[in-house]
Parts: C-alpha cells; sequence; structure tokens
C-alpha cells in the first residue's frame, strides 16, 4: 500500500517508517521537525532511514531516502491546510498513519495554545483529507492519558474516559470524539491507538527512561514523582509497532453502532513499579542512581495498566519483558552518546 505516516522524524514515527518500509510498503513520511526537543535526535532519526539533513527541502517538496527506494520525506506542518491538501491530491495515498502531535502531559500546562494547533486544528486538517480524499483507513495516535484517574484496572477501551487530568490528555479524547463523528457522517473507517509508557531505541529525551539515563550517567540525581509509588505499563517499542502494523492490515468492520470505527489498547500489559524500571536502568549501567522523591506532578496519574485482549484477537502479543527492554535501550543510548 501506499502509506502516509505523519510524525515520522518522532520517536514511533521512525521505527514505524522502518518496519513499514521493510514489509514492502510505499511510504512517505512528514514532519514539521518543531522544537519541542532536540532537533538533531529528529534529523538523526531521519538520517538513519537514508533522509539526508542537507537534502530536506524548506518549501515541503519530497525528499528522497538514499537507503530505501520505497520511502521519501516531506518536511511540512499539519496545520497547513493548503500544503497538506497538495500533497494528499499528488500522492493519493490509501492508509494514513497519524502519529504527529504535540506531545508530553507537563508541557501541556506551559504551552496548552501549541496542542489546540497540532492536535486539534492538524488533526481535523488529516480528518477533512481523508474524507475529500477517500482515504480507505486513518489510524491516529490517542494515549493511555485518556484513562485519566480511573481506579479500575486494568484499563479496557470499554472504560469511561470523560475525566481527563491534562489538557495533553484531552487534547487526545478529542480526537477520538472527532474520529467517531467523521466514521459516522462519512462511513470513514478509523482506528485509535491508545498507546501505554512507550521505551526503546530512539526514544524521546522528554520520557522518563532518557532523562534517568542521563542524569544517572552523569552522576546526577534522578527525580521520582510521588514518591516512587507509581506504576507504568513499560511497552517496548517493536511491541507497539507490532500492534500498529496488525491494526494497518485490520481495517475496522462496522460495530454494533454501525460505524467503521473502533479504538484499541496497545501495551504491554504488565505494569511494572517504577522503582523497578529504575532498578533495570541501573544494572544495564552498571551505576547506582542518587534519588530525589518529590512529589506527585500536576497532570500526572499514580498507574497505568493496559487491558490488551482486544487486539490480541487480532494476533497481537508483548514479547520484550523489562529486563530485556531496558538492556536494549540502554545499548542504544549508550552507542548514540559516545559512552
Amino acid at each position: 500500500m501506499k502509506i502516509l505516516v505523519t510524525g515520522a522524524a518522532g520517536f514511533i514515527g521512525y521505527h514505524l517508517v522502518e518496519r513499514l518500509i521493510k514489509s514492502g510498503h510505499e511510504i512517505v513520511g512528514l514532519d514539521n521537525i518543531n522544537d519541542y526537543y532536540d532537533i538533531n535526535l529528529k534529523y538523526d532519526r531521519l538520517e538513519d532511514s537514508g533522509i539526508k539533513r542537507n537534502l530536506i527541502p524548506e518549501n515541503g517538496q519530497l525528499s528522497k531516502s538514499l537507503k530505501y527506494s520505497n520511502y521519501r520525506f516531506t518536511k511540512m506542518d499539519i496545520t497547513d491546510l493548503i500544503k497538506i491538501e497538495r500533497l494528499f491530491e499528488e500522492e493519493k495515498f490509501n492508509q494514513v498513519v497519524h502519529l504527529a502531535a504535540q506531545a508530553g502531559v507537563r508541557y501541556s500546562l506551559e504551552n496548552p495554545h501549541a496542542y489546540v494547533q497540532s492536535n486539534l486544528v492538524g488533526f481535523v486538517n488529516l480528518l477533512e483529507c481523508c474524507r475529500n480524499y477517500k482515504i480507505e483507513h486513518f489510524l491516529y495516535a490517542s494515549s493511555s492519558s485518556v484513562y485519566g484517574t480511573n481506579s479500575k484496572v486494568p484499563f479496557s477501551e470499554n472504560d469511561n474516559v470523560n475525566k481527563p487530568v491534562s489538557l495533553y490528555a484531552a487534547t487526545k479524547k478529542s480526537n477520538e470524539l472527532l474520529a467517531h463523528t467523521y466514521s459516522h457522517l462519512y462511513n470513514l473507517p478509523t482506528t485509535g491507538l491508545r498507546f501505554f509508557t512507550v521505551y526503546g531505541p530512539w526514544g524521546r529525551p522528554d520520557m522518563a527512561p532518557i532523562l534517568f539515563a542521563d542524569a544517572i550517567t552523569k552522576g546526577k540525581p534522578i527525580k521520582i514523582f510521588n514518591k516512587g509509588d507509581m506504576s507504568r505499563d513499560f511497552t517496548y517499542i517493536d511491541d507497539i509497532i507490532d500492534g500498529i502494523e496488525i491494526l494497518i492490515n485490520h481495517k475496522p468492520v462496522v460495530n454494533e453502532d454501525n460505524l467503521f470505527y473502533h479504538i484499541l489498547n496497545i501495551g504491554n500489559g504488565q505494569p511494572q513499579n517504577l522503582l523497578d524500571f529504575i532498578k533495570a536502568v541501573e544494572t544495564s549501567l552498571e551505576i547506582t542512581a542518587e534519588k530525589d522523591f518529590l512529589p506527585m506532578q500536576p497532570g500526572d496519574v499514580p498507574r497505568t495498566w493496559a487491558d490488551t485482549k482486544k487486539l490480541q484477537a487480532l494476533g497481537y502479543k508483548s514479547s520484550v519483558d523489562i529486563k530485556a527492554g531496558v538492556s536494549m535501550f540502554i545499548n542504544w543510548f549508550k552507542e548514540y552518546n559516545g559512552l
């Protein structure tokens, strides 16, 4: 198929592009390469896929991968409707996997307008293009953050998610509502991907694994919120990509509401205590961390836990445990940073 992957210079986007290229699809990657975190990491991901930084046009034209014949990339912002429409008109995609978004729970408290533009305006732009250009299937990144402070565990797709505790989570819940509307009005097949805490090589530097590894290797204390009384459904990146690839090949069938619409959790299904995850990082680095225990942060939640039964029914199985996943992540971290 011909697939557009937005957020292609991001953590999950980079890994998904690599997988889909190797599965034989024709891929167009899109990213605005904003400076929410170090753009050099984003360009390094692109370089690893054969997209040379100095050959990327600034006018939205496509750049060809020097590594893969079936991969091209465009530097483009999803809030630029004119350029996005032109791309859809020219390329005639079969499917769209929309991973581009303003990420981060804590940053949403500082810069809410960035989330409105990217996660709401940009999202509607893509929905409109999918409707107008007859896209066969629109997959989009939601988040486990939509579950808010749910006390029932594990978190099921059937749970009430009307109480988000961060603006980021509220925008992701809004994405699910908007997708539902387009599935209802225009029979657009949409699939929401509720990702649980993703980690692995090429990860985001604003997320806990790299924050921990960076501080530990520099001899600085690591910040541990809620005094360590937290658990996360840490999910290795390869498992996340397995889940997305399964869903690309499983367009939603008509559900009980007569809609081509579904939402699925993609997680490990076995939450880990935060202190156990830190222990695995310490073991892989062979360094004991200095720890700074702090209170809970606004917008954060004490635990996440994915019920993955719906995805398992389609053939999904999380296969990477914490020990192996952290080891692979730390090996990449040391190599990337020359340690």
